[in-house]
């Protein structure tokens, strides 16, 4: 694609947020940021604005997108019906970090959905995301807002360097809270259906809905929720996750590290391995904490040149599944056991 004049927002107010929603309005494509990581945005009704999206992101085009609200009283406009146990839901979650999927309406291209008569519909928890959503008047299409398989970006940093010269405008609004994508609820299934595990962990949405189901991800089919099908989250270094007993996985990755490897691990056994090249995500006992550093580790690890890394595995209950699911990926499941 041509190099674009991207209009940098280090201190966005109403008139600069204005002048964005402007840009989106006339088709062109903006970064903003959300609770869960930054989006690149786009008139989710103007196809040759979410073709934008797809060519900046080198993103395949049978991978759907999430159309952002700013508000709950505009749902109707986009689907067709509203599930009875959306109405609790969405007093808790939205805004938050929860897709749901639901029917669509027409008016939604086929270019947003991967031509399903679904669409992914959240309501970031973010005041900057929803004051240009609002002032631009439509619904916004938006994928995270990094080239198509790197680690998603959750700091200003990380979009500048992967969308400037591809965005229209960035805005700037620090390091996102949660750091990790937003769950993805199906409601147009007999039972409802995890599809993404996200900043909405399994046990809370469980406690609103009793028949709860989770995805198998391993179809070959167009995915109705991002982040199912393709390689995501990955760091230009290959990555090894380390999974049993504490003491066996500080030996194991003692033992293969050398000056061109890296450790990802916890604050607890951060002093205990050897190698200088280690980042700490956070205390094993906070893991909302590991989860808004864990993508930003990733990235700090490419800025070194490192050419493996090795992760330890953290816990997986609550947010901790959404941590896991993505360093999974990132290792494209590679895990050894000790």
């Amino acid at each position: 694609m041509d190099r674009v004049n991207t209009k940098l927002i280090n201190f966005p107010d109403d008139i600069s947020l204005k002048h964005c929603a402007e840009i989106i309005v006339k088709g062109g494509i903006v970064v903003f940021p959300t609770e869960t990581v930054y989006g690149l945005g786009a008139d989710a009704l103007n196809p040759s604005a979410v073709e934008k999206i797809f060519t900046a992101k080198g993103r395949p085009n049978d991978n759907p997108l999430i159309i952002h609200l700013h508000d709950i009283s505009v749902l109707d406009k986009y689907v067709m019906e509203v599930p009875q146990v959306l109405s609790l839901l969405s007093k808790l979650y939205m805004p938050g970090p929860l897709t749901v999927v639901l029917k669509k309406k027409n008016i939604i291209p086929d270019c947003v959905t991967a031509n399903l008569d679904t669409v992914a519909v959240r309501i970031p928890d973010n005041d900057i995301a929803r004051k240009l959503i609002e002032y631009s008047d439509t619904a916004i299409a938006a994928p995270s807002a990094n080239i198509s398989g790197k680690p998603s970006p959750t700091m200003y940093e990380h979009v500048v360097s992967d969308l400037f010269g591809k965005a229209d405008a960035i805005i700037n609004g620090g390091k996102c809270r949660i750091g990790v994508e937003s769950t993805v609820l199906d409601l147009t299934s007999e039972k409802p259906v995890i599809l993404r595990p996200g900043g909405v962990p399994y046990d809370s949405l469980k406690l609103v809905i009793k028949d709860l189901q989770v995805a198998n991800t391993s179809s070959s089919d167009t995915p109705k929720s991002p982040g199912m099908k393709y390689k995501h989250y990955a760091p230009k270094a290959d990555m090894v996750i380390i999974k049993g007993d504490m003491l066996r996985v500080l030996e194991r990755i003692n033992s293969m590290s050398d000056d061109y490897s890296g450790v990802l691990c916890c604050k607890e056994t951060y002093d205990r391995y050897d190698t200088a090249n280690k980042l700490c995500a956070g205390s094993i006992k906070d893991p909302s904490e590991i989860a808004s550093n864990i993508f930003e580790c990733l990235r700090l690890f490419d800025e070194m040149q490192i050419k493996i890394i090795y992760c330890e595995y953290f816990d997986t209950k609550g947010i901790g599944e959404a941590v896991m699911n993505r360093l999974l990926k990132a290792a494209s499941q590679n895990v050894i056991e000790v």
